[in-house]
């Protein structure tokens, strides 16, 4: 497969076999996930929202490679998306349609868990996770991880949208961050009016699991004046992260991702004591 994180050329991917994935309560249809063995190594494959009316609809797939673009000039360990323009073939007929491609982040000695899972077995009495975390020694993994989530607007997660990586000595790590596709515009699905009205800056409830259903909220439960990762963003950094992708998304679409982003950034810098360069 091309080293590419953005693949505009159509490929022939009529081969994979789709499965159902349950989403959160309150978002229609569902994510149809795939993988396959590619020399040796598991690689998955996940296309944006679908249903048996309208087909794939949504962009959950624009915005994880957007996220890990965000999140490589922040320099924050993350799973790294590729976004492929791909002929596929779903319940019997064939789509053209843009889908992610990822590779396996679990090591072969590795048992995962999900954190809330993780939690409920190894927690302390009345500890919250947040708690527990900062106990196991995560608590930089968790402050960049509510930083990402503030600044992309991630209205998903959910306990088992972080994982704990386990190896045979019971040794525990966080896995790198993913599945950040219920962030930005999702909810538009691409209608111009919602776009065009949408607040980029509104604090929307979100089903995340650390912290609390405010983004803004958990904003404030990061330590003040502290370095969390050595990436910082810049107006500079709008081509890096959005290069491409005006053949997939409109550009007032384009342009609403950037206001969020830069927004949410430069609020940050203010609540968190952040030094900000332009």
């Amino acid at each position: 497969m091309d080293g590419r994180d953005f693949i505009e050329e159509i490929q022939e991917l009529t081969d994979l076999v789709w499965t159902d994935i349950k989403i959160s309560p309150g978002t229609p249809g569902c994510f149809l996930k795939a993988y396959r063995e590619e020399l040796g190594v598991r690689i998955y494959y996940k296309i944006s929202n679908y249903d048996s009316y309208r087909g794939v609809f949504g962009h959950e797939c624009v915005n994880e490679l957007i996220v890990s673009r965000l999140l490589s000039v922040l320099e924050i360990e993350h799973l790294e998306y590729q976004l492929i323009h791909a002929r596929i073939l779903v319940d019997g007929k064939e789509t053209e349609t843009y889908i992610t491609r990822s590779v396996n982040f679990r090591r072969d000695d590795e048992r995962k868990m999900a954190f809330d899972v993780f939690y409920d077995l190894n927690r302390e009495e009345k500890e919250s996770p947040l708690d527990f975390a900062v106990r196991m020694g995560w608590e930089k993994y968790v402050y960049q991880m509510i930083v990402v989530d503030y600044l992309i607007c991630n209205r998903d997660r959910h306990g088992a949208n972080i994982e704990i990586l386990v190896d045979p000595q019971d040794r525990a790590r966080p896995a790198p961050l993913f599945d950040q596709g219920l962030s930005l515009l999702f909810s538009c699905y691409g209608n111009m009016d919602s776009i065009r009205k949408f607040d980029v800056m509104e604090d929307r409830a979100v089903n995340n699991y650390i912290g609390s259903r405010s983004l803004e909220y958990n904003l404030g439960l990061l330590p003040k004046g502290e370095r969390l990762f050595e990436g910082r963003l810049k107006k500079g950094d709008r081509e890096r992260i959005l290069a491409g992708l005006d053949t997939v998304l409109t550009g007032d679409h384009l342009g609403k991702i950037w206001d969020m982003i830069w927004g949410r950034w430069n609020r940050y810098v203010q609540v968190c004591h952040q030094e900000s360069r332009l």
